[in-house]
């Protein structure tokens, strides 16, 4: 068995801190990544709830128009 030095213990004690350090790089790309996806995210609720604001004030202008031409169903009951 190989006699464990000084030196031995230095080299695997830096090794290890270089695969920390890789580590540490990739968890900061992967945060980069997930706060774009969560700005991308945001802006399609936004964009969605911007639709929803448009085809809500649609359905009010064709009920109006609906009206006026006298031509709604009349509700049952």
């Amino acid at each position: 068995m190989a006699e464990v030095t000084n030196e031995l213990m230095y080299e695997v004690l830096k090794a290890l801190r270089d695969d920390v350090a890789r580590v540490q790089d990739g968890q900061q790309d992967i945060r980069t990544e997930l706060q774009a996806i969560r700005g991308h995210m945001l802006a399609v609720q936004t964009d969605i709830g911007n639709v929803y604001t448009i085809l809500a004030r649609h359905d009010l202008r064709l009920g109006r128009i609906e009206r006026r031409l006298e031509i709604v169903d009349e509700p049952v009951g």
